[in-house]
């Protein structure tokens, strides 16, 4: 397919859209800020290649149950053998309405009421809920925050995993931090799994945002014995800006995990998906290898644009350079206030919606989340709207 060139700084109101990012922020957030910058999505148009076998899928106007016919997900095996080396059965790939779903249902299929499950604090909150919302026990080993990264102290990972730990729940690469794992510490981190027989879920769905200077790593690659032990989720959503259109996608080399997990989708009804969706994800993983390459050339002028002016004109505000994602972790600890505080000093003096820190648990006090998958216009505006703020409370 033609390439077309791709406009990253067109500005697209999505107020009145149904947007939750936009239209719910007061509700959400108890703040009608101007600048939505904390659900991650982003405000670029879906690449035109999406949007037109969608138009003509429409055009067709029968929208009956839908078939995913056995070469459906063969442009996702083609995308993570070109991209990321990783050679996939197609007996092992399969679909599930999205990644915290499919989370979800990993920890039906292979936990009990009352088993441990293990995270990573700070990370996606909705790991924690995939956990008490099934009544298991939360198990946390908290990341550590070293001024520039979060690393893993691998002492503790291995002494919280060794009490009977039965799953691990990894985000790579990392939300919020945006760490792309390292072959090391992915294989630190896979060994002591396997050591004590946990399973491990991974959610892999920023894995095709990662800037130019790093490798993300499937530990699906690391060995035959860590595949077996592995489930893998990962989705367009992210990266083609489609989450709305509820579409994702499994990996489980293991017959018998790979039982389990299908078991917990065909019991509660939820296979199908929808006819978009299931459009929009063939053509993603098909047309969009420039697509993403414009978009991360794109994102890391913002990242630059971002530390640049932090650096400049609020420097007690200290952005992490992210190796992933359209998120950057702010690390706001210097200007000494409470989270609720720092929370008012972003929605209502600064006027930007930005998730906070402490809702990714702990590690995340003083911190703030902020989204950069924007036009450049867009987040001039922000930052200077910030700077305002800033100069009036902080500036001396």
């Amino acid at each position: 397919m033609k390439n077309v060139k791709n406009n990253f700084d067109k500005v697209i109101n999505r107020r009145g859209s149904g947007s939750l990012k936009y239209d719910a922020m007061k509700q959400v957030l108890g703040h009608d800020a101007k600048y939505a910058m904390w659900v991650a999505d982003m405000d670029f148009k879906t690449p035109n290649f999406i949007t037109k076998a969608l138009k003509d899928r429409v055009k067709h106007s029968v929208f009956g149950y839908d078939y995913r016919n056995p070469n459906h997900f063969d442009s996702f095996i083609s995308w993570f053998k070109n991209r990321h080396q990783l050679e996939i059965c197609s007996t092992t790939v399969g679909f599930t309405p999205g990644v915290v779903p499919a989370v979800n249902i990993a920890v039906l299929a292979y936990t009990n009421e009352g088993d441990k499950i293990l995270v990573q604090p700070p990370v996606y909150f909705p790991f924690f809920n995939a956990v008490t919302d099934h009544n298991r026990v939360l198990v946390q080993s908290k990341l550590n925050f070293d001024g520039s990264r979060l690393q893993i102290d691998f002492d503790d990972f291995e002494e919280q995993i060794k009490q009977g730990v039965k799953l691990f729940i990894l985000s790579n690469p990392h939300n919020p931090g945006g760490n792309v794992w390292t072959v090391e510490e992915l294989t630190k981190m896979t060994d002591i799994a396997l050591k004590y027989n946990v399973i491990i879920v991974s959610d892999d769905i920023h894995c095709d945002l990662v800037y130019k200077k790093y490798k993300y790593t499937p530990i699906l690659t690391l060995s035959e014995e860590v595949a077996q032990q592995t489930v893998m989720f990962t989705a367009p959503s992210k990266t083609f800006n489609v989450s709305g259109l509820a579409s994702s996608v499994y990996v489980i080399p293991n017959p018998e995990l790979r039982s389990k997990f299908e078991n917990q989708i065909q019991k509660y009804h939820i296979s199908n998906g929808n006819i978009f969706g299931n459009v929009a994800l063939k053509e993603a993983y098909k047309n969009g290898y420039q697509y993403v390459d414009d978009l991360m050339s794109y994102l890391q002028k913002n990242v630059d644009y971002v530390v640049e002016f932090m650096s400049e004109y609020t420097p007690k505000i200290k952005p992490v350079i992210p190796e992933s994602t359209f998120l950057m972790w702010l690390d706001c600890r210097e200007l000494n206030l409470s989270d609720k505080r720092l929370n008012h000093f972003f929605l209502k003096k600064a006027d930007m919606g930005l998730n906070t820190g402490i809702m990714f648990g702990s590690g995340g006090e003083g911190f703030m989340r902020l989204n950069i998958g924007c036009p450049k216009s867009h987040l001039k505006k922000a930052l200077n709207s910030l700077k305002k703020a800033y100069d009036k409370d902080f500036k001396k």
